[in-house]
Protein backbone atom coordinates (compact mmCIF):
# COMPACT_ATOMS: atom_id res chain seq x y z
CA UNK A 1 0.00 0.00 0.00
CA UNK A 2 1.49 3.53 -0.79
CA UNK A 3 2.06 5.70 1.45
CA UNK A 4 -0.12 8.84 -0.04
CA UNK A 5 -3.11 6.38 0.32
CA UNK A 6 -3.42 6.53 3.75
CA UNK A 7 -3.33 9.66 3.85
CA UNK A 8 -6.36 11.61 5.19
CA UNK A 9 -8.61 13.96 2.36
CA UNK A 10 -10.02 17.25 4.49
CA UNK A 11 -13.87 16.79 4.15
CA UNK A 12 -13.69 19.97 2.69
CA UNK A 13 -11.96 19.31 -0.48
CA UNK A 14 -14.10 16.87 -0.99
CA UNK A 15 -15.54 17.35 -4.89
CA UNK A 16 -19.51 17.69 -4.13
CA UNK A 17 -22.47 17.43 -7.05
CA UNK A 18 -25.58 19.41 -7.60
CA UNK A 19 -27.79 16.19 -7.40
CA UNK A 20 -31.25 15.03 -6.59
CA UNK A 21 -32.72 11.66 -5.90
CA UNK A 22 -35.66 11.68 -8.21
CA UNK A 23 -36.62 8.11 -6.96
CA UNK A 24 -36.40 8.77 -3.49
CA UNK A 25 -38.86 7.26 -0.95
CA UNK A 26 -39.12 10.69 0.79
CA UNK A 27 -40.52 12.73 -2.42
CA UNK A 28 -41.30 9.50 -4.70
CA UNK A 29 -44.65 9.54 -5.69
CA UNK A 30 -47.55 7.37 -6.38
CA UNK A 31 -48.34 5.56 -9.85
CA UNK A 32 -51.60 6.73 -10.16
CA UNK A 33 -51.85 9.93 -8.26
CA UNK A 34 -55.79 10.56 -7.05
CA UNK A 35 -57.63 13.95 -9.07
CA UNK A 36 -56.76 17.23 -7.59
CA UNK A 37 -60.31 18.93 -8.52
CA UNK A 38 -60.23 21.88 -10.09
CA UNK A 39 -62.63 24.95 -9.83
CA UNK A 40 -62.67 27.42 -12.53
CA UNK A 41 -63.81 30.52 -12.13
CA UNK A 42 -66.48 32.31 -14.58
CA UNK A 43 -65.12 34.19 -17.04
CA UNK A 44 -66.37 37.04 -18.77
CA UNK A 45 -65.47 38.44 -22.60
CA UNK A 46 -65.68 38.14 -26.23
CA UNK A 47 -64.13 34.56 -26.08
CA UNK A 48 -66.22 33.13 -23.31
CA UNK A 49 -69.06 34.68 -25.57
CA UNK A 50 -68.19 33.08 -28.48
CA UNK A 51 -68.20 29.79 -26.48
CA UNK A 52 -71.80 30.69 -25.08
CA UNK A 53 -72.43 30.72 -28.99
CA UNK A 54 -70.92 27.97 -29.92
CA UNK A 55 -72.06 25.10 -27.08
CA UNK A 56 -75.83 26.63 -28.34
CA UNK A 57 -75.49 25.88 -31.87
CA UNK A 58 -73.60 22.50 -31.30
CA UNK A 59 -76.17 21.27 -28.20
CA UNK A 60 -78.88 22.73 -30.60
CA UNK A 61 -77.90 20.75 -33.71
CA UNK A 62 -77.10 17.27 -31.97
CA UNK A 63 -80.52 17.50 -29.58
CA UNK A 64 -83.06 18.78 -32.46
CA UNK A 65 -81.55 17.63 -35.59
CA UNK A 66 -83.03 14.24 -35.47
CA UNK A 67 -86.76 15.57 -35.41
CA UNK A 68 -86.36 17.58 -38.62
CA UNK A 69 -88.44 16.55 -41.52
CA UNK A 70 -87.56 16.19 -45.20
CA UNK A 71 -90.34 15.13 -47.37
CA UNK A 72 -88.77 12.37 -50.00
CA UNK A 73 -92.44 10.90 -51.09
CA UNK A 74 -94.42 8.22 -49.66
CA UNK A 75 -91.94 5.22 -50.18
CA UNK A 76 -88.91 7.11 -47.92
CA UNK A 77 -88.59 7.88 -44.51
CA UNK A 78 -89.44 11.83 -43.73
CA UNK A 79 -86.56 12.13 -41.27
CA UNK A 80 -84.25 14.50 -42.15
CA UNK A 81 -81.12 12.85 -40.90
CA UNK A 82 -81.23 8.91 -40.64
CA UNK A 83 -78.68 6.05 -40.17
CA UNK A 84 -81.32 3.53 -41.15
CA UNK A 85 -79.33 0.40 -40.22
CA UNK A 86 -82.31 -2.01 -40.96
CA UNK A 87 -82.41 -1.25 -44.82
CA UNK A 88 -78.73 -0.22 -44.85
CA UNK A 89 -79.59 3.29 -45.82
CA UNK A 90 -78.10 7.20 -44.50
CA UNK A 91 -80.67 9.81 -45.40
CA UNK A 92 -79.09 13.50 -45.09
CA UNK A 93 -81.76 15.34 -46.29
CA UNK A 94 -81.90 15.29 -50.06
CA UNK A 95 -78.62 12.84 -50.08
CA UNK A 96 -78.87 8.94 -49.95
CA UNK A 97 -76.29 7.05 -49.24
CA UNK A 98 -76.10 3.05 -50.21
CA UNK A 99 -73.72 0.91 -48.69
CA UNK A 100 -72.21 0.52 -52.05
CA UNK A 101 -71.62 4.43 -51.69
CA UNK A 102 -69.31 4.47 -48.69
CA UNK A 103 -66.84 6.16 -50.64
CA UNK A 104 -68.33 9.11 -49.97
CA UNK A 105 -68.62 8.26 -45.69
CA UNK A 106 -64.42 7.92 -46.05
CA UNK A 107 -63.92 11.10 -47.92
CA UNK A 108 -65.74 12.85 -45.84
CA UNK A 109 -63.90 11.69 -42.51
CA UNK A 110 -61.10 12.23 -44.70
CA UNK A 111 -62.09 16.11 -45.25
CA UNK A 112 -62.71 16.22 -41.57
CA UNK A 113 -58.90 14.83 -40.74
CA UNK A 114 -57.24 17.24 -42.88
CA UNK A 115 -60.02 20.13 -41.87
CA UNK A 116 -58.53 19.42 -38.33
CA UNK A 117 -55.05 19.84 -39.36
CA UNK A 118 -55.91 22.87 -40.93
CA UNK A 119 -57.42 24.75 -38.02
CA UNK A 120 -54.47 23.40 -35.84
CA UNK A 121 -51.87 24.60 -38.03
CA UNK A 122 -53.83 28.11 -38.43
CA UNK A 123 -55.51 28.43 -34.95
CA UNK A 124 -53.55 25.93 -32.59
CA UNK A 125 -56.33 23.69 -30.58
CA UNK A 126 -59.45 25.81 -31.51
CA UNK A 127 -61.50 22.35 -32.20
CA UNK A 128 -60.04 21.50 -28.78
CA UNK A 129 -61.42 24.74 -26.79
CA UNK A 130 -64.71 25.29 -28.63
CA UNK A 131 -66.28 22.67 -31.02
CA UNK A 132 -64.77 19.20 -28.75
CA UNK A 133 -67.77 17.44 -27.29
CA UNK A 134 -65.95 16.78 -24.35
CA UNK A 135 -65.28 20.50 -23.83
CA UNK A 136 -69.15 21.32 -24.86
CA UNK A 137 -70.28 18.80 -22.14
CA UNK A 138 -68.26 19.99 -19.59
CA UNK A 139 -69.41 23.54 -20.43
CA UNK A 140 -73.04 22.34 -19.97
CA UNK A 141 -71.97 20.56 -17.05
CA UNK A 142 -70.47 23.33 -15.34
CA UNK A 143 -72.79 25.64 -16.11
CA UNK A 144 -75.50 23.46 -14.00
CA UNK A 145 -72.87 23.05 -11.25
CA UNK A 146 -72.36 27.28 -11.01
CA UNK A 147 -76.39 27.42 -10.70
CA UNK A 148 -76.62 24.97 -7.84
CA UNK A 149 -73.51 25.15 -5.98
CA UNK A 150 -72.32 28.68 -7.17
CA UNK A 151 -69.18 30.27 -8.31
CA UNK A 152 -65.56 29.12 -7.95
CA UNK A 153 -64.88 30.23 -4.07
CA UNK A 154 -68.57 28.84 -3.01
CA UNK A 155 -67.86 25.48 -4.51
CA UNK A 156 -64.56 25.62 -3.16
CA UNK A 157 -65.85 26.12 0.26
CA UNK A 158 -68.66 23.79 -0.05
CA UNK A 159 -66.28 20.66 -1.40
CA UNK A 160 -64.06 21.17 2.01
CA UNK A 161 -67.66 21.55 4.16
CA UNK A 162 -69.03 18.90 6.63
CA UNK A 163 -71.73 16.86 5.34
CA UNK A 164 -74.55 18.54 6.36
CA UNK A 165 -78.31 19.00 4.75
CA UNK A 166 -77.29 21.78 2.90
CA UNK A 167 -74.47 19.88 1.05
CA UNK A 168 -75.94 16.94 0.80
CA UNK A 169 -79.13 18.25 -0.99
CA UNK A 170 -76.51 20.50 -3.28
CA UNK A 171 -74.70 17.43 -4.01
CA UNK A 172 -77.66 15.06 -4.96
CA UNK A 173 -79.32 17.83 -7.30
CA UNK A 174 -76.27 18.12 -9.02
CA UNK A 175 -75.26 14.88 -10.13
CA UNK A 176 -79.25 13.98 -10.93
CA UNK A 177 -79.09 16.81 -13.21
CA UNK A 178 -75.46 15.33 -14.55
CA UNK A 179 -77.25 12.17 -15.13
CA UNK A 180 -80.42 13.89 -16.47
CA UNK A 181 -78.38 15.37 -19.20
CA UNK A 182 -76.49 12.15 -19.82
CA UNK A 183 -79.74 10.59 -20.38
CA UNK A 184 -80.55 13.41 -23.03
CA UNK A 185 -77.36 12.64 -24.64
CA UNK A 186 -78.32 9.23 -25.04
CA UNK A 187 -82.21 9.63 -26.16
CA UNK A 188 -80.59 12.24 -28.54
CA UNK A 189 -78.27 9.82 -29.86
CA UNK A 190 -80.45 6.29 -30.69
CA UNK A 191 -83.19 9.08 -32.35
CA UNK A 192 -80.73 9.05 -35.31
CA UNK A 193 -81.15 5.80 -35.91
CA UNK A 194 -85.08 5.30 -36.00
CA UNK A 195 -88.10 7.52 -36.23
CA UNK A 196 -87.57 9.80 -33.61
CA UNK A 197 -91.12 10.57 -33.28
CA UNK A 198 -92.17 6.69 -33.26
CA UNK A 199 -89.32 5.80 -30.89
CA UNK A 200 -89.89 8.18 -28.44
CA UNK A 201 -93.30 6.86 -27.98
CA UNK A 202 -91.93 2.99 -27.87
CA UNK A 203 -89.27 4.30 -25.85
CA UNK A 204 -91.09 5.53 -22.92
CA UNK A 205 -93.64 3.06 -23.29
CA UNK A 206 -91.25 0.21 -22.71
CA UNK A 207 -91.50 -0.86 -26.12
CA UNK A 208 -88.12 -0.08 -27.91
CA UNK A 209 -85.63 -2.56 -28.98
CA UNK A 210 -83.82 -3.61 -25.67
CA UNK A 211 -80.29 -2.13 -27.61
CA UNK A 212 -82.02 1.45 -27.05
CA UNK A 213 -81.84 1.29 -23.64
CA UNK A 214 -78.61 -0.34 -23.46
CA UNK A 215 -77.26 2.72 -26.02
CA UNK A 216 -78.80 4.93 -23.63
CA UNK A 217 -77.48 3.31 -20.06
CA UNK A 218 -73.93 3.00 -22.16
CA UNK A 219 -74.11 6.78 -23.32
CA UNK A 220 -75.47 8.07 -19.90
CA UNK A 221 -72.74 6.65 -17.97
CA UNK A 222 -69.95 8.09 -20.25
CA UNK A 223 -71.37 11.55 -20.61
CA UNK A 224 -71.85 12.02 -16.64
CA UNK A 225 -67.99 10.25 -15.87
CA UNK A 226 -66.30 11.82 -18.79
CA UNK A 227 -68.50 15.62 -18.71
CA UNK A 228 -68.85 15.53 -14.82
CA UNK A 229 -66.34 12.88 -12.92
CA UNK A 230 -63.03 13.44 -15.11
CA UNK A 231 -63.53 16.64 -17.17
CA UNK A 232 -59.66 17.58 -18.24
CA UNK A 233 -58.83 13.98 -17.27
CA UNK A 234 -60.12 12.81 -21.00
CA UNK A 235 -58.23 15.50 -22.79
CA UNK A 236 -54.81 14.91 -21.11
CA UNK A 237 -54.74 11.21 -20.93
CA UNK A 238 -57.16 9.90 -22.80
CA UNK A 239 -57.61 12.34 -26.26
CA UNK A 240 -54.34 11.69 -28.32
CA UNK A 241 -54.75 14.87 -29.84
CA UNK A 242 -52.56 17.21 -27.63
CA UNK A 243 -49.35 14.62 -28.16
CA UNK A 244 -50.18 15.16 -32.28
CA UNK A 245 -51.03 18.54 -32.69
CA UNK A 246 -46.76 19.23 -32.32
CA UNK A 247 -46.59 18.16 -35.57
CA UNK A 248 -49.10 20.47 -37.12
CA UNK A 249 -48.21 23.75 -35.44
CA UNK A 250 -44.86 25.58 -36.70
CA UNK A 251 -43.65 29.05 -35.91
CA UNK A 252 -46.32 30.58 -37.79
CA UNK A 253 -49.68 29.36 -36.13
CA UNK A 254 -51.56 31.52 -33.42
CA UNK A 255 -51.79 29.83 -30.14
CA UNK A 256 -52.68 31.38 -26.77
CA UNK A 257 -49.83 33.17 -25.48
CA UNK A 258 -48.28 34.91 -22.62
CA UNK A 259 -46.32 37.73 -23.22
CA UNK A 260 -43.39 37.93 -20.76
CA UNK A 261 -41.70 40.36 -22.59
CA UNK A 262 -44.15 43.00 -21.66
CA UNK A 263 -45.34 41.28 -18.46
CA UNK A 264 -41.83 40.24 -16.55
CA UNK A 265 -40.88 41.50 -14.08
CA UNK A 266 -44.23 40.86 -12.22
CA UNK A 267 -44.98 42.52 -9.47
CA UNK A 268 -48.25 42.54 -6.78
CA UNK A 269 -46.84 46.03 -5.72
CA UNK A 270 -46.04 47.72 -8.66
CA UNK A 271 -46.45 51.43 -6.90
CA UNK A 272 -43.57 49.79 -4.30
CA UNK A 273 -41.35 48.84 -6.83
CA UNK A 274 -41.63 51.87 -9.62
CA UNK A 275 -40.41 53.94 -6.17
CA UNK A 276 -37.95 51.76 -5.35
CA UNK A 277 -36.40 52.39 -9.38
CA UNK A 278 -37.33 48.39 -10.32
CA UNK A 279 -38.38 47.78 -13.38
CA UNK A 280 -41.91 46.77 -13.41
CA UNK A 281 -43.96 44.42 -16.14
CA UNK A 282 -47.90 44.61 -17.05
CA UNK A 283 -48.25 40.90 -14.77
CA UNK A 284 -49.40 41.88 -11.81
CA UNK A 285 -49.46 38.27 -10.26
CA UNK A 286 -53.30 37.93 -9.86
CA UNK A 287 -53.65 34.32 -11.17
CA UNK A 288 -56.89 35.72 -13.33
CA UNK A 289 -55.68 33.53 -15.47
CA UNK A 290 -55.11 30.34 -13.47
CA UNK A 291 -58.58 30.21 -11.56
CA UNK A 292 -60.35 30.19 -15.23
CA UNK A 293 -58.41 27.86 -16.77
CA UNK A 294 -61.10 24.47 -16.90
CA UNK A 295 -57.33 22.51 -17.68
CA UNK A 296 -56.05 24.24 -14.18
CA UNK A 297 -52.82 25.03 -15.50
CA UNK A 298 -51.05 28.39 -15.55
CA UNK A 299 -50.64 29.94 -19.21
CA UNK A 300 -48.01 31.71 -18.18
CA UNK A 301 -45.98 28.51 -17.43
CA UNK A 302 -46.01 28.64 -21.28
CA UNK A 303 -47.21 26.11 -24.11
CA UNK A 304 -48.66 22.87 -22.26
CA UNK A 305 -49.75 19.98 -23.46
CA UNK A 306 -52.96 20.57 -21.34
CA UNK A 307 -53.75 23.85 -22.96
CA UNK A 308 -56.83 23.11 -24.77
CA UNK A 309 -56.58 26.84 -26.17
CA UNK A 310 -60.05 27.99 -25.15
CA UNK A 311 -58.79 31.41 -24.62
CA UNK A 312 -60.42 32.23 -21.20
CA UNK A 313 -57.45 33.29 -19.52
CA UNK A 314 -57.01 36.03 -22.38
CA UNK A 315 -61.13 37.12 -21.46
CA UNK A 316 -59.92 36.72 -17.42
CA UNK A 317 -56.07 39.09 -18.48
CA UNK A 318 -58.01 41.54 -20.58
CA UNK A 319 -60.37 41.94 -17.45
CA UNK A 320 -57.80 43.01 -15.14
CA UNK A 321 -55.54 45.18 -17.55
CA UNK A 322 -59.11 47.46 -18.03
CA UNK A 323 -59.28 47.78 -14.37
CA UNK A 324 -55.40 48.83 -14.59
CA UNK A 325 -55.41 51.24 -17.14
CA UNK A 326 -52.95 48.79 -19.54
CA UNK A 327 -53.62 47.91 -22.79
CA UNK A 328 -54.78 44.06 -23.21
CA UNK A 329 -52.98 41.33 -25.13
CA UNK A 330 -50.70 40.58 -21.96
CA UNK A 331 -52.21 37.00 -22.66
CA UNK A 332 -53.22 36.81 -26.39
CA UNK A 333 -53.45 34.87 -29.46
CA UNK A 334 -49.72 35.09 -30.57
CA UNK A 335 -47.54 33.23 -33.21
CA UNK A 336 -43.96 31.55 -32.10
CA UNK A 337 -42.42 33.75 -34.76
CA UNK A 338 -43.52 37.23 -33.42
CA UNK A 339 -43.24 36.19 -30.15
CA UNK A 340 -39.40 35.36 -30.23
CA UNK A 341 -38.96 38.44 -32.00
CA UNK A 342 -40.50 41.12 -28.96
CA UNK A 343 -38.64 38.61 -26.46
CA UNK A 344 -35.43 39.41 -28.46
CA UNK A 345 -36.39 42.97 -28.12
CA UNK A 346 -37.00 42.43 -24.61
CA UNK A 347 -34.09 40.86 -23.52
CA UNK A 348 -31.24 41.72 -25.99
CA UNK A 349 -30.84 39.28 -28.18
CA UNK A 350 -31.46 36.81 -25.55
CA UNK A 351 -28.66 38.05 -23.18
CA UNK A 352 -30.30 39.43 -20.23
CA UNK A 353 -33.69 39.32 -18.44
CA UNK A 354 -36.61 40.97 -19.32
CA UNK A 355 -36.19 44.72 -19.49
CA UNK A 356 -39.23 46.93 -19.83
CA UNK A 357 -37.45 50.43 -21.05
CA UNK A 358 -36.95 48.15 -24.56
CA UNK A 359 -40.41 47.47 -25.58
CA UNK A 360 -42.00 51.28 -24.24
CA UNK A 361 -41.11 54.40 -25.07
CA UNK A 362 -40.78 56.93 -22.60
CA UNK A 363 -44.57 57.25 -21.96
CA UNK A 364 -45.29 54.44 -21.63
CA UNK A 365 -46.35 53.19 -25.00
CA UNK A 366 -45.03 50.31 -26.96
CA UNK A 367 -42.44 50.81 -28.98
CA UNK A 368 -42.71 50.80 -33.09
CA UNK A 369 -40.33 47.95 -33.06
CA UNK A 370 -42.60 45.55 -31.03
CA UNK A 371 -44.11 43.04 -33.73
CA UNK A 372 -48.11 42.69 -33.99
CA UNK A 373 -50.24 39.65 -35.45
CA UNK A 374 -50.39 39.95 -39.26
CA UNK A 375 -53.36 38.19 -40.67
CA UNK A 376 -51.59 37.14 -43.81
CA UNK A 377 -49.24 34.53 -41.77
CA UNK A 378 -52.47 32.12 -41.87
CA UNK A 379 -52.16 32.26 -45.52
CA UNK A 380 -49.09 30.27 -45.88
CA UNK A 381 -47.67 26.66 -47.83
CA UNK A 382 -48.70 24.50 -44.93
CA UNK A 383 -52.42 25.71 -44.78
CA UNK A 384 -52.83 26.36 -48.12
CA UNK A 385 -51.99 22.65 -48.74
CA UNK A 386 -54.51 21.52 -46.52
CA UNK A 387 -56.73 23.71 -47.71
CA UNK A 388 -56.12 22.61 -51.32
CA UNK A 389 -56.25 18.86 -50.30
CA UNK A 390 -59.59 19.56 -48.36
CA UNK A 391 -61.47 21.47 -51.31
CA UNK A 392 -60.12 18.83 -53.65
CA UNK A 393 -61.73 16.35 -51.57
CA UNK A 394 -64.97 17.97 -51.11
CA UNK A 395 -65.09 19.26 -54.58
CA UNK A 396 -64.73 15.64 -56.39
CA UNK A 397 -67.04 14.17 -53.85
CA UNK A 398 -69.58 17.12 -54.59
CA UNK A 399 -69.31 16.24 -58.36
CA UNK A 400 -69.35 12.48 -58.11
CA UNK A 401 -72.70 12.80 -55.76
CA UNK A 402 -74.17 14.99 -58.10
CA UNK A 403 -73.19 12.89 -61.41
CA UNK A 404 -74.04 9.40 -59.89
CA UNK A 405 -76.14 7.08 -61.15
CA UNK A 406 -79.49 5.93 -59.75
CA UNK A 407 -79.89 2.58 -61.53
CA UNK A 408 -77.48 -0.29 -61.18
CA UNK A 409 -77.09 -3.76 -62.68
CA UNK A 410 -75.49 -6.90 -61.19
CA UNK A 411 -75.51 -10.21 -63.08
CA UNK A 412 -74.54 -13.62 -61.63
CA UNK A 413 -74.22 -16.76 -63.76
CA UNK A 414 -75.68 -20.18 -62.31
CA UNK A 415 -73.08 -21.95 -60.72
CA UNK A 416 -74.84 -25.56 -61.47
CA UNK A 417 -75.65 -26.38 -63.80
CA UNK A 418 -73.11 -24.01 -66.19
CA UNK A 419 -75.68 -24.77 -69.03
CA UNK A 420 -78.44 -27.13 -69.97
CA UNK A 421 -78.54 -28.34 -73.65
CA UNK A 422 -82.42 -28.04 -74.94
CA UNK A 423 -84.30 -30.66 -77.08
CA UNK A 424 -83.87 -28.76 -80.54
CA UNK A 425 -79.93 -28.35 -79.32
CA UNK A 426 -80.20 -25.38 -78.21
CA UNK A 427 -77.97 -23.63 -75.47
CA UNK A 428 -79.76 -22.37 -72.17
CA UNK A 429 -78.05 -20.25 -69.44
CA UNK A 430 -79.63 -19.25 -66.23
CA UNK A 431 -78.53 -16.05 -64.62
CA UNK A 432 -79.72 -13.97 -61.52
CA UNK A 433 -79.88 -10.34 -62.27
CA UNK A 434 -80.43 -7.53 -59.66
CA UNK A 435 -81.55 -4.12 -60.58
CA UNK A 436 -80.68 -1.81 -57.79
CA UNK A 437 -83.56 1.12 -58.09
CA UNK A 438 -81.97 3.97 -55.42
CA UNK A 439 -84.23 6.43 -55.53
CA UNK A 440 -87.41 6.80 -53.69
CA UNK A 441 -90.18 6.24 -56.67
CA UNK A 442 -91.31 2.54 -57.84
CA UNK A 443 -89.89 2.72 -61.98
CA UNK A 444 -90.65 0.58 -65.12
CA UNK A 445 -87.12 -0.64 -66.02
CA UNK A 446 -86.41 -2.43 -69.42
CA UNK A 447 -84.32 -4.96 -69.26
CA UNK A 448 -82.63 -6.20 -72.90
CA UNK A 449 -79.76 -8.15 -74.35
CA UNK A 450 -77.22 -5.96 -76.19
CA UNK A 451 -74.89 -8.90 -77.78
CA UNK A 452 -75.47 -12.44 -79.47
CA UNK A 453 -78.23 -11.13 -81.51
CA UNK A 454 -79.82 -14.37 -82.07
CA UNK A 455 -80.13 -15.41 -78.04
CA UNK A 456 -83.58 -14.61 -76.41
CA UNK A 457 -84.38 -14.58 -73.13
CA UNK A 458 -87.18 -15.40 -70.38
CA UNK A 459 -87.52 -13.97 -67.11
CA UNK A 460 -89.07 -16.79 -64.17
CA UNK A 461 -92.53 -15.76 -63.42
CA UNK A 462 -93.54 -13.11 -66.31
CA UNK A 463 -95.80 -14.65 -68.41
CA UNK A 464 -95.09 -13.94 -71.70
CA UNK A 465 -93.03 -15.30 -74.62
CA UNK A 466 -88.94 -15.74 -74.95
CA UNK A 467 -88.04 -11.93 -76.17
CA UNK A 468 -84.79 -9.92 -76.11
CA UNK A 469 -86.69 -6.88 -74.20
CA UNK A 470 -88.89 -6.86 -71.41
CA UNK A 471 -90.34 -4.35 -69.16
CA UNK A 472 -90.41 -5.27 -65.25
CA UNK A 473 -91.56 -3.02 -62.63
CA UNK A 474 -88.86 -2.02 -59.36
CA UNK A 475 -89.72 -1.00 -56.47
CA UNK A 476 -88.90 2.22 -55.10
CA UNK A 477 -85.23 1.96 -52.75
CA UNK A 478 -85.08 -1.64 -53.26
CA UNK A 479 -83.28 -4.11 -55.11
CA UNK A 480 -85.44 -6.21 -56.69
CA UNK A 481 -84.15 -10.11 -58.08
CA UNK A 482 -84.78 -11.44 -61.40
CA UNK A 483 -84.70 -15.13 -62.59
CA UNK A 484 -83.43 -14.87 -66.41
CA UNK A 485 -82.75 -17.79 -68.66
CA UNK A 486 -80.56 -17.03 -72.37
CA UNK A 487 -81.34 -19.11 -75.18
CA UNK A 488 -78.90 -18.88 -78.23
CA UNK A 489 -79.67 -21.93 -80.95
CA UNK A 490 -77.38 -24.28 -81.54
CA UNK A 491 -75.96 -22.87 -84.75
CA UNK A 492 -74.56 -19.72 -83.17
CA UNK A 493 -72.90 -21.06 -80.46
CA UNK A 494 -69.16 -20.50 -81.87
CA UNK A 495 -66.75 -21.02 -78.41
CA UNK A 496 -67.51 -22.89 -75.59
CA UNK A 497 -67.46 -19.15 -73.47
CA UNK A 498 -69.29 -15.80 -75.27
CA UNK A 499 -69.87 -12.78 -74.13
CA UNK A 500 -73.46 -11.84 -73.01
CA UNK A 501 -74.48 -8.16 -72.15
CA UNK A 502 -77.32 -7.28 -70.10
CA UNK A 503 -78.82 -3.60 -69.95
CA UNK A 504 -81.33 -2.01 -67.85
CA UNK A 505 -82.54 1.13 -68.73
CA UNK A 506 -85.47 3.39 -67.14
CA UNK A 507 -87.91 4.30 -69.43
CA UNK A 508 -88.91 7.73 -68.23
CA UNK A 509 -85.22 8.74 -67.92
CA UNK A 510 -81.86 8.01 -70.08
CA UNK A 511 -80.77 6.58 -66.78
CA UNK A 512 -79.03 3.03 -67.68
CA UNK A 513 -76.60 0.34 -66.48
CA UNK A 514 -75.12 -2.38 -68.72
CA UNK A 515 -73.04 -5.60 -67.00
CA UNK A 516 -71.31 -8.13 -69.17
CA UNK A 517 -71.82 -11.62 -68.41
CA UNK A 518 -70.11 -14.98 -69.98
CA UNK A 519 -72.82 -17.35 -72.18
CA UNK A 520 -71.49 -20.92 -71.63
CA UNK A 521 -71.95 -23.96 -74.05
CA UNK A 522 -70.25 -27.29 -73.80
CA UNK A 523 -66.82 -27.36 -73.76
CA UNK A 524 -66.42 -24.61 -71.06
CA UNK A 525 -64.41 -25.15 -68.04
CA UNK A 526 -66.16 -25.58 -65.19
Amino acid sequence: MHADQNKAVDPVDVERHEAEAVMSAKTRRPLYEARKKIFPKRANGQFRQFKWIVMAITLGIYYLTPWLRWDRGPYAPDQAVLIDIAHRRFYFFFIEIWPQEFIYVAGLLVMAGFGLFLITSAVGRAWCGYTCPQTVWVDLFLVVERFIEGDRNARIKLEGATWTFDKIWKRVTKHVAWIAIGVATGGAWIFYFADAPSLAVEFFTGQADPVAYITVAILTATTYVFGGLMREQVCIYMCPWPRIQAAMLDEKSLVVTYNDWRGEPRTRHAKKAIAAGEAVGDCVDCNACVVVCPMGIDIRDGQQLECITCALCIDACDGVMDKIGKPRGLIAYATLEEYQANMALATNDNTTSVQPANVRNADGSFSDKIRHFDWRVIFRARTLLYMGVWSAVGIGLLISLVGRDRLELNVLHDRNPQFVLESDGSIRNGYTVRILNMIATPREIEVSLDSLPEAVMKINGVNEPPARTFTVSVEPDEATTLKVFVTLPAAYVKTATQEVTFVAKDKDSTEQDTYSAIFNAPGAKK
